[in-house]
C-alpha cells in the first residue's frame, strides 16, 4: 500500500510540537505505533506496548523536553528503504530548537531510524533506533554534565587474574 512517509513524519513532528505546547495529544502519538514495538538506544533495547502506561510515559517525556527548553521539532528529511512489500525502514533527520538556561537559542540536528508496517491504511511504527540524546543535551548545556565523582566505581574481580587462569585449566 503506497504511503507518503515524509508526510507521516511531518505530521508526527506536528504532534510533538503540540505536546510541547501542553496539548494532550498522547493518544494520537501512541496511535502511530503498532500494538507492540521495540525501542533501541545506546544503552538498551526494550519492548513497548501501545497502552495507557505508554501514553502516561509520553506525558512524562514531553514534560522533560519542556523542562530542558525544547521549543520545536522539525522533520527536515526522510530517507526510506523498503524491506519487503509490508515493511519499510525510514531514517528521519530532525532539527530540534531549544532555549538554553542562559536564554540563548540553539538548534540540534539528529536522526532516528524507524521501522514501519506499511501493510495497513496508515503506517505504524513497530520499532525505532535512536542515538544518545542525553549526551547531546549534556554536550550543548541543556542538562548538567555527568558528575564524574558520582559515577559508580567498576566492580573488582573477586580473584586475581592468575587465580582465575589457574581455575580455568
Amino acid at each position: 500500500m503506497p504511503h507518503n512517509i515524509a508526510s507521516f513524519f511531518e505530521s508526527y513532528a506536528n504532534l510533538y510540537n503540540r505536546a510541547l505546547a501542553g496539548e494532550n495529544v498522547f493518544g494520537d502519538i501512541a496511535a502511530r505505533f503498532s500494538p507492540r514495538f521495540i525501542a533501541a538506544g545506546p544503552d538498551s533495547v526494550s519492548t513497548g506496548k501501545q497502552d495507557a502506561a505508554f501514553r502516561r510515559q509520553l506525558g512524562k517525556m514531553y514534560a522533560f523536553y519542556r523542562s530542558i527548553g525544547t521549543q520545536k521539532m522539525t522533520s527536515k528529511r526522510v530517507e526510506t528503504t523498503p524491506i519487503d512489500a509490508n515493511h519499510m525502514m525510514a531514517k528521519v533527520f530532525y532539527c530540534g530548537q531549544y532555549r538554553k538556561p542562559d536564554g540563548t537559542d540553539l538548534k540540534i540536528d539528529f536522526d532516528v531510524t524507524y521501522f514501519l508496517d506499511v501493510s495497513t491504511t496508515k503506517p505504524k511504527i513497530f520499532g525505532f533506533v535512536a542515538g544518545d540524546e542525553m549526551a547531546l543535551y549534556r554536550q550543548h548545556g541543556l542538562v548538567p554534565a555527568k558528575d564524574a565523582q558520582a559515577a559508580k566505581p567498576r566492580p573488582r574481580p573477586r580473584h586475581s587474574p592468575e587465580e582465575h587462569r589457574s581455575r580455568l585449566h
